[in-house]
């Protein structure tokens, strides 16, 4: 029995057919023969499409060097100035998806 995926659909049953073939030659002797393999997959498009982000975001430069070098240069001028406002929102936001989180797992 296949198990349901994310979308509650059913999932197409894998089929592996390895089973042997018994045959009987001219000279009357058996002969065994191994039959085809059918093994097959389905991939779901929702597996595609993390494939291709995946694959996609490998090959994106994740630090911003010039972004890097210019906070570096700040620092270094003491010039560097803080938006507080900015990271107290991001601090609520994260705290927010914390408890939502905790509240799922209960």
């Amino acid at each position: 029995m296949a198990i349901d995926g994310i979308t509650g659909r059913m999932r197409a049953p894998v089929t592996s057919n390895t089973g042997q073939k018994v045959g009987v030659d001219s000279g009357n002797k058996a002969t065994v023969k191994q039959s085809e393999k059918t093994d097959s997959i389905a991939i779901t498009a929702a597996a595609q499409e993390i494939k291709k982000t995946l694959e996609t975001s490998s090959s994106a430069t994740v630090i911003d060097v010039e972004r890097v070098a210019a906070v570096k240069k700040a620092l270094a001028e003491g010039s560097y100035q803080v938006n507080a406002e900015k990271i107290a929102e991001k601090m609520m936001q994260h705290e927010k998806l914390m408890f939502e989180y905790d509240k799922l797992k209960q």
